[in-house]
């Protein structure tokens, strides 16, 4: 099956570094797309959307299918068909069902090792590298909400050297729709919770969010990086409350480089974060620096400019420690364009090779040849 021949719903052709058996791969939850694999071509579909829509979910049934018919057409059927940890996402249950219908294994891919093994197969990389998975969230292998790690992945295999230190989610996963919410947390965790309710009390349920804080209900935690811009944003008073996905991070993005424009970049924040011995990265110092902070465009270029900073610390220490000098970035978080930046200019700087998405992009799109990559590296072991 060449590119000319591939069925209307594939939007990129990729050639692998290695010949993989015929798999399917489903994705995961937001811009959901579908891939297959066979031999040296990995085939990824347009994205179908968002998966909690009724008609995303009938178009990523219909694109997986579309899929599997022009395997067949080539005399073939998938040997696997691989798909997200996370049990209630509709991709994983489609996937189950279908591997069940056809009677082939389902193989289950963690998100975050996902996203960067997307990035080794478009750069066609064997052995290992580390990972830097920045985004909104996905579900770790100890059941918790991950979306800032850094990984050490070998193809079918990752470990987590670090992570951000979670923040709570009062409310759950309203807490990813209000960023005052976030910035609520982080006031809590600063010690400074009383402060809440009359900081917010424009807010609706503040009260009962510094009384949830408090008592640590309905507040799990994430190490999400996602949640952090949102946090920045809260205590900047930048979008308190969001109308959609990533509003908070991209307005605080745009203040930034308002600022950096006029200002140029400031200096990051001196101890503006901590890595303790376990790898984990806490920001906690930055926003609450931010919280007192009355000019919101340098608040917004100071976070920025002090994240950068934080990451290439963070990940030269893992460098260091492993030996592995090559980085790879992968994550919404990376649609920012400071961010990117930033690790352009100064991970190369600091001697590390860096590998950014090239044709797919650094979100969830691309989650779907990432466990198609790691699944065929899991079948050959």
């Amino acid at each position: 099956m060449s590119l000319a021949a591939a069925p209307a719903c594939v939007e990129h052709q990729l050639e692998l570094a290695r010949s993989a058996p015929p798999l399917l791969s489903m994705g995961a939850w937001f811009k959901n797309t579908v891939c297959l694999a066979r031999g040296d071509r990995a085939w990824v579909s347009h994205t179908v959307g968002d998966l909690f829509q009724a008609e995303a979910c009938l178009a990523h049934e219909a694109t997986a299918r579309e899929l599997l018919q022009a395997l067949a057409a080539m005399g073939g059927k998938p040997v696997a068909i691989a798909h997200d940890l996370h049990p209630d996402l509709h991709s994983t249950r489609f996937a189950v069902q279908l591997a069940a219908e056809l009677g082939i294994a389902a193989i289950g891919v963690q998100h975050h090792h996902a996203h960067i093994a997307a990035i080794a197969a478009e750069h066609g990389v064997e052995g290992p590298l580390l990972g830097l998975a920045l985004d909104g969230v996905g579900l770790g292998t100890d059941g918790q909400a991950w979306g800032g790690e850094l990984l050490r992945v070998d193809g079918a295999d990752f470990e987590r050297l670090g992570h951000l230190r979670p923040l709570a989610l009062p409310g759950g996963d309203r807490a990813a729709r209000d960023p005052w919410r976030m910035a609520a947390a982080a006031l809590f965790d600063l010690g400074r919770g009383d402060e809440i309710a009359s900081r917010f009390a424009d807010q609706p349920g503040a009260e009962i969010v510094a009384a949830m804080l408090a008592k640590g209900l309905n507040s799990p935690r994430t190490s999400s990086m996602g949640r952090v811009f949102d946090a920045a944003a809260g205590l900047l008073g930048i979008c308190p409350r969001m109308e959609f996905e990533a509003q908070a991070a991209i307005a605080l993005e745009q203040q930034a480089t308002a600022h950096i424009e006029t200002h140029g970049w400031p200096a990051p924040l001196a101890g503006g974060w901590h890595i303790d011995g376990n790898g984990q990265l806490d920001l906690l110092p930055l926003l609450g620096a931010l919280s007192t902070e009355p000019d919101t465009g340098y608040g917004a270029a100071l976070f920025h400019a002090t994240l950068v900073a934080a990451l290439l610390q963070w990940v030269a220490r893992a460098a260091e420690a492993s030996g592995i000098a090559r980085l790879a970035c992968g994550g919404g978080c990376f649609f920012n364009r400071l961010l990117r930046a930033g690790l352009v200019e100064k991970v190369p700087a600091a001697g590390l090779e860096l590998l950014m998405p090239k044709r797919l992009l650094p979100g969830d799109t691309a989650i779907s040849l990432g466990q198609a990559w790691v699944a065929m590296h899991k079948l050959e072991s």
